[in-house]
């Protein structure tokens, strides 16, 4: 199970991450059968049910993501689960966001949920 600092350092540099565009140190916090479900899948994508499935889709996923004008992640909290993180995160647009991973053997993201609040 994951501690409270390596869960604020694993958030720390994925907020970093996003607000540098590097993709590839997204990319090294989620497993190769990764699975993401979004709102943002859904209205970007046009899948339905808002579910990714694998690192080569999600990679692609994010790139769209990584274009947004002003792209800003402001870390507000991390909560920990049983072998899951819950990373609270402001958007740029205001919106308040949280992305729960649920982590495999190796610390990574297998199956992640992200829910979004209203843009400010």
């Amino acid at each position: 199970m994951i501690d409270l600092d390596s869960a604020r350092r694993l958030a720390a540099d994925w907020c970093g991450a996003w607000n540098r565009r590097d993709l590839d140190g997204i990319m090294r916090h989620y497993a190769d059968d990764v699975r993401l479900c979004s709102p943002k899948v859904v209205e970007r994508c046009g899948i339905a049910d808002g579910w990714i499935a694998g690192k080569d889709r999600l990679r692609a996923y994010f790139a769209i993501g990584l274009r947004a004008p002003d792209l800003r992640f402001e870390l507000v909290d991390v909560l920990l689960g049983v072998n899951a993180v819950s990373v609270v995160y402001r958007r740029e647009t205001g919106a308040l966001v949280t992305d729960v991973l649920e982590l495999d053997e190796h610390g990574l993201g297998r199956r992640v949920v992200v829910c979004y609040g209203q843009a400010g």
